[in-house]
């Protein structure tokens, strides 16, 4: 098995390269009943992936996932035929019914057909979000600013005006910010997880330098806070959570104003806002102002932001046992 830090700068360094395919992250899953491994084609990586793996039902085999890869060259047909038949052989070494994966691959016909070759069909769920925004951060602080709306603009200056401050936090605050998300759990209507887990993830990511938990706070008092991620290039805005006191206030844009910069800060050139709804930028355009259930209100707030709406291919899956349709029924193994 090739060395997880090897595997992890050559995820930094890959063009398709997110936090979901780190040791790090397999780490934080194995907390949570997962088994996993880094199948490459060599110990110098040309492609590769983080597999994970969830027992199925009764232990009967388990289903392999790959969250957000693999990574390869998806131009050398030949590497990814061969990486394909490596990823499909020790998937049923592990005795997996099926292997589903969501490649950080632009949804074109082309890649749909490129997938299909290999065996693979669109599975009816996703996982990770498919559509998202990304927001070019590389220019300096008044140019991205200048790229997002100016109502957005106005309520990061506001917050700042009504004395919102943003603090990093530690570990310690995973009790404080657990109450945070629940609150917004219950009121818009989204499962969370577990207090256990964002521990997890404070633990693993905060110390080494790829995630931060920035906390909103009005006199003290905590009113929003998010946690934001970095890899080489690239971050991620992946949890948040925000509360009904001081909403008046704007503190979640001065929260997302001060992840921008600390992403910049680390070098990262490019923002993912992760996960906005699954549709075509004139219908989000045309909708945004009159819907409020699912993700509509979190696109409403994250457009203001700029960036550009990209949609990769979703969760395609390759059947490994005969018995995989009625196991696929059963559902209940995602893993953000």
């Amino acid at each position: 098995m090739i060395r997880p830090e090897v595997w992890d700068a050559f995820v930094a360094a890959h063009p398709a390269g997110t936090i979901l395919q780190t040791s790090r992250w397999a780490q934080l899953k194995a907390t949570f009943g997962w088994d996993w491994e880094i199948v490459t084609l060599d110990d110098i990586p040309s492609g590769g992936a983080l597999v994970l793996y969830r027992p199925l039902p009764l232990k009967v085999g388990t289903i392999a996932y790959i969250p957000r890869g693999p990574l390869v060259d998806w131009n050398n047909a030949p590497t990814v035929t061969t990486l394909f038949e490596v990823l499909s052989t020790a998937a049923r070494r592990h005795q997996a019914w099926a292997l589903w994966l969501e490649p950080e691959l632009l949804d074109t016909p082309a890649a749909q057909a490129q997938l299909r070759e290999l065996k693979l069909q669109p599975a009816r769920r996703t996982i990770q979000p498919p559509r998202t925004i990304i927001v070019d951060i590389a220019p300096a602080e008044d140019v991205i600013l200048a790229q997002m709306r100016s109502k957005t603009r106005y309520n990061i200056r506001l917050a700042e005006r009504k004395g919102v401050t943003v603090r990093a936090g530690t570990v310690d605050d995973t009790a404080a910010f657990y109450a945070l998300m629940t609150e917004t759990g219950n009121r818009d209507t989204f499962g969370i997880h577990s207090e256990a887990y964002y521990r997890r993830v404070f633990e693993l990511f905060l110390p080494a330098g790829e995630a931060a938990l920035l906390l909103a706070e009005v006199e003290g008092e905590l009113v929003a806070a998010l946690v934001v991620f970095a890899l080489g290039a690239k971050a991620w805005y992946l949890y948040g959570a925000s509360s009904d006191r001081h909403r008046e206030k704007m503190p979640p844009y001065a929260l997302q104003w001060a992840a921008i910069r600390w992403a910049k800060a680390h070098g990262c050139t490019s923002y993912d806002l992760w996960g906005i709804p699954d549709y075509d930028e004139e219908t989000l355009e045309a909708q945004f102002t009159a819907r409020n259930d699912g993700l509509w209100g979190v696109y409403r707030f994250k457009r203001g932001f700029g960036g550009q709406i990209v949609r990769c291919v979703g969760l395609w899956e390759q059947a490994l046992h005969r018995l995989y349709p009625l196991a696929a029924k059963l559902g209940g193994y995602g893993a953000e």
